[in-house]
């Protein structure tokens, strides 16, 4: 599995108007299905006079995501699928798109409808911006006080992060570093332990 996934970096909101509907684009950060749900609901009920709320979700980890794409009442294929298009083609997850329409009086038939919404997605979309989060595990690491320089030098050159330190008679120090290192880390400290340290995974899978 890939340690590492892009999404969003703010939660954005814009609209372009395509004669005479609103078309309002919101990008919000979900953690799962639920929470991208729970924040349609919430965006539903503040533009509880809109015409349409169609909207394009996915979330999870690579490798293991779940999605989501409706038309809300338009025309098959012409607002869930543009959207999700434009969000997928960003290679992001964790992200809910919701396009609210107001319908303006004038119908722009199937392929007008496809170049609004994939529109209004794209304009939202450049406006979020993306950023790169990592999934890490923590571990739990203990040794003896001699050989801690070395130890902490190894931490800081796999870029892990020392969540805390206790010293008394011995070292404790949790640990959080990226997955696709660990088997480095692990491997350093069981050398310049000679294994003598111990060690104890005490999460697994975090998302940053």
């Amino acid at each position: 599995m890939d340690d590492s996934y892009l999404t969003i970096k703010r939660p954005s909101r814009s609209e372009i108007k395509v004669k005479g509907s609103r078309f309002i684009g919101e990008t919000l950060v979900v953690s799962t299905v639920d929470d991208a749900l729970a924040r349609l609901a919430d965006v539903r009920k503040r533009e509880y006079q809109a015409t349409h709320h169609c909207f394009a979700y996915i979330v999870g980890l690579p490798g293991n995501q779940s999605f989501k794409y409706s038309d809300d009442g338009e025309p098959n294929g012409t607002a869930g699928k543009p959207i999700y298009d434009v969000v997928a083609g960003q290679g992001v997850t964790n992200i809910l798109c919701v396009i609210t329409r107001y319908f303006g009086g004038t119908k722009l038939g199937t392929g007008g409808l496809v170049r609004a919404y994939g529109e209004a997605a794209r304009q939202v979309m450049e406006m979020s911006g993306m950023t790169e989060h990592y999934v890490t595990c923590e571990f739990l690491f203990k040794l003896v006080f001699p050989i801690y320089d070395r130890w902490l030098k190894v931490v800081h050159e796999l870029e892990a992060t020392v969540v805390k330190s206790d010293f008394s008679d011995s070292v404790s120090m949790r640990i959080r570093i990226r997955t696709g290192r660990v088997d480095r880390l692990l491997d350093a400290f069981t050398e310049i332990t000679s294994g003598s340290g111990t060690v104890e995974k005490i999460s697994d899978n975090q998302t940053d």
